[in-house]
């Protein structure tokens, strides 16, 4: 048990440190663990980032808590989700220190700058992985596009998207 709360800490530490962009970034490093490790499926994953969604507070520690979770039990939540955070921490305490002094660096400004295409490339390789599991017939394909109509078109909050397709899961038995 030791070693598999070792090796939780380890992998979320490393998605902690190099997920730039916030929790929808972790989805593809999440993917990655489900073809390290058998701790959790693709389709397990895909019910987690539902939860994770549907819960209060950030995407990434709900989703490193829930892998914890499903991995270790309670102390596999509690010690994936310190993982996670950790270099966020230390990174933002260093980082405000020296805030003020490299702030107007073009160096640091193009380093910050040429990140965010990455980020982009992240979120978009998660969104792919996604659909792929996601979508598996051509009624969920429908659904998909119906969704994806509703929220371009009547821009209505997250949670009424989300209590709306719960509801319809349960009547439509998906």
């Amino acid at each position: 048990m030791a070693m598999i709360l070792m090796t939780l800490f380890y992998e979320f530490f490393k998605i902690g440190l190099f997920a730039i962009g916030g929790g929808m970034v972790t989805i593809p490093f999440l993917f990655d663990l489900t073809e390290k490790f058998n701790w959790f499926t693709a389709a397990e994953l895909t019910d987690m980032i539902a939860v994770a969604q549907s819960t209060p507070g950030p995407i990434g520690v709900n989703m490193a808590t829930y892998a914890g979770f499903q991995t270790a039990g309670i102390w596999g939540g509690i010690i994936a989700t310190l993982g996670l955070v950790f270099p966020s921490v230390v990174i933002v305490i260093f980082v405000s220190k020296l805030l003020k002094r490299w702030a107007e660096n073009d160096c640091v400004n193009d380093i910050m700058v040429s990140i965010r295409p990455a980020v982009v490339a992240l979120i978009l390789q998660a969104g792919f992985d996604l659909l792929k599991i996601s979508v598996r017939d051509y009624f969920s394909a429908l659904f998909l596009v119906a969704f994806f109509v509703l929220i371009y078109f009547y821009k209505k909050s997250p949670i009424f998207y989300i209590i709306l397709s719960a509801i319809l899961g349960v009547v439509l038995k998906l």
